[in-house]
């Protein structure tokens, strides 16, 4: 069937690329003289990686951070330096090798393996030593760290270019164990400098410590690492200290508008009961298009940019709003349930306050089924 025919997508997000390249250039200015690394893991959080990656490059972005080999091979087109922050596997050391990209090191296991790959492909392998000051998931523990890259700046194929840590509860400025893992790991430098190894590139900032802890981007550090603050002002308990904006509007229509009548039920489960007959509307996307099941009775839409209730629970494909305050309101009108501006806008935030999550995860929760529009 020939493209013109196929009929518009029901539920899409908006992304404003403008918006998420000022978004970058004011993180730019708060972290100077550092630089930035762009993290777009998980599909840039869910909102297209291949758009919002170009952006970012004709913007001036020096580099990019990912989770997974997949991810990291998607942006080699763009011909900038593309690491791996997690973890590495043998057996995707090969491919990785032969794209150049930058690995990290979080055992003396891995640094091997690295160096095995690399003298078999005849290349000097970019690492950067992942050091776990307090976060208990993965790198080399501080009372091995120094031996352990004394070791590894030996192997020959290595080319020891970042050495980095990363922050559990850099969401809460001031948070006293924040402070202890800079410490360890400032005197792990200390510790180096004094073996003679000099290591050019040290990170531990996200986006949350770039905002709450700002001597992150000082020297000796000189890379700072901003995933979640490109899309918006998501610190949800350091209060945001730049001034960013959401980039996203996820936007639907309404299908349905009928007159209900006094006590009818919505919804499964039946958590909801009409006091009065009411103008009640249904819009078509539900917790399979990324809007959270704790919005059933307590969150809002706007149509006409007027906040519409929801009532009862989402359901997979549908959500059933209240009209009243919009009596005009006609099948097929647009549906913003993210998104919008002024004081109606409903923000990342506010989902995940209902939620009782973090903006991440609602990012993330955005389905494939929702086309991604860039504007």
């Amino acid at each position: 069937m020939p493209a013109s025919f196929s009929p518009p997508r029901r539920v899409w997000v908006e992304v404003d690329l403008a918006t998420l390249c000022a978004n970058y250039r004011k993180i730019v200015d708060a972290v100077k003289p550092a630089c930035v690394m762009a993290v777009l893991k998980a599909n840039a959080y869910g909102l297209g990686v291949q758009p919002i990656a170009a952006a970012l490059a004709k913007s001036g972005v020096e580099r990019f951070g990912v989770a997974e080999p997949h991810e990291a091979l998607a942006l080699s087109p763009l011909s900038l330096p593309v690491q791996i922050l997690g973890s590495i596997l043998p057996d995707e050391l090969p491919a990785m090798v032969a794209a150049d990209v930058v690995l990290p090191v979080t055992d003396l296991r891995a640094a091997q393996w690295i160096q095995d790959e690399g003298a078999r492909q005849n290349r000097r392998v970019k690492v950067h030593f992942k050091i776990d000051t307090g976060m208990g998931r993965l790198g080399i523990l501080l009372p091995e760290a120094r031996k352990t890259i004394n070791q590894a700046v030996r192997l020959p194929n290595l080319d020891p270019e970042g050495i980095y840590s990363h922050f559990p509860m850099a969401c809460r400025a001031g948070e006293a164990y924040t402070q202890q893992q800079i410490d360890a790991f400032l005197a792990l430098l200390h510790d180096l400098k004094a073996d003679d190894i000099s290591i050019p590139l040290r990170h531990m900032a996200n986006s949350d410590a770039s905002c709450n802890f700002p001597q992150t981007a000082k020297v000796p550090f000189n890379l700072v690492r901003t995933g979640i603050d490109l899309h918006g002002p998501f610190d949800t308990e350091g209060g945001g200290t730049l001034p960013l904006r959401q980039v996203l509007t996820l936007k639907t229509r309404l299908i349905s508008v009928r007159h209900l009548p006094t006590g009818m039920s919505i919804g499964y489960g039946l958590t909801h009961r009409l006091a009065c007959e009411t103008s009640v509307g249904t819009i078509s996307a539900g917790y399979a298009d990324g809007l959270p099941l704790a919005l059933s009775n307590r969150g809002h839409v706007l149509i006409r940019g007027v906040p519409c209730p929801i009532l009862g629970r989402i359901s997979m494909d549908y959500t059933t709003v209240a009209l009243d305050q919009v009596p005009d309101a006609a099948v097929g009108d647009e549906v913003i349930c993210l998104g919008g501006e002024g004081p109606q806008a409903i923000s990342v935030k506010d989902w995940a306050s209902l939620k009782g999550t973090h903006p991440y995860e609602i990012l993330c929760s955005i389905s494939n089924r929702v086309e991604r529009r860039y504007v």
